[in-house]
């Protein structure tokens, strides 16, 4: 598939059909995603999965909010994302740089977790981006260190039926030439 091809066939889907994702698959997906750029190269960015039966039960039961839970029903695997706090747009002392501070790591984690998704994509597989979720009690099922900030969760799977893409806005709305 071209760039294009994997952009247009990627799109949130909500319902899975409960095929697996190998470890593997995974392991080229985050191999994707750490290629995203990084303030300073810090390289903050960490991927939690989860791919047994019963920890992704768990995790989807404790962890998913509203009707999360039911969107992630016949998932293969659900990645929780973090990025390292306090590092990504600060310096060597944990001071921010800028006016983002953490904001920035949260800009690299979005990067390197959109690569994630087309890597899903380009492999067979559609995702779901969660941001209505327990990151406490993800913390908690996953034991996912205090330093980390939990940033999405991503349901990994095959659609059970497509999705409708909502329509674009025109690029004359979103976009300013100078």
């Amino acid at each position: 598939m071209t760039l294009d091809e994997v952009v247009m066939r990627r799109q949130s889907i909500r319902k899975y059909d409960g095929s697996a994702v190998t470890r593997e698959e995974i392991e080229q997906m985050v191999a994707c995603a750490q290629l995203a750029p990084s303030w300073k190269n810090s390289q903050t960015s960490r991927f939690h999965v989860v791919l047994t039966a019963d920890k992704l039960l768990e995790a989807r039961q404790k962890g998913m909010l509203g009707r999360n839970f039911e969107k992630t029903e016949g998932v293969g695997a659900l990645i929780v994302q973090t990025f390292v706090g306090n590092v990504a747009g600060h310096d060597l002392h944990g001071n921010p740089d800028n006016e983002l501070g953490n904001g920035w790591g949260c800009y690299d984690a979005g990067a390197s977790g959109m690569l994630l998704q087309l890597k899903a994509t380009e492999l067979g597989f559609d995702t779901l981006v969660i941001g209505i979720r327990d990151a406490e009690a993800l913390r908690t099922v996953l034991g996912i260190p205090d330093e980390e900030i939990v940033t999405a969760a991503i349901a990994v799977g095959k659609r059970k039926e497509d999705a409708n893409r909502p329509p674009r806005k025109p690029l004359d709305e979103i976009v300013r030439f100078y």
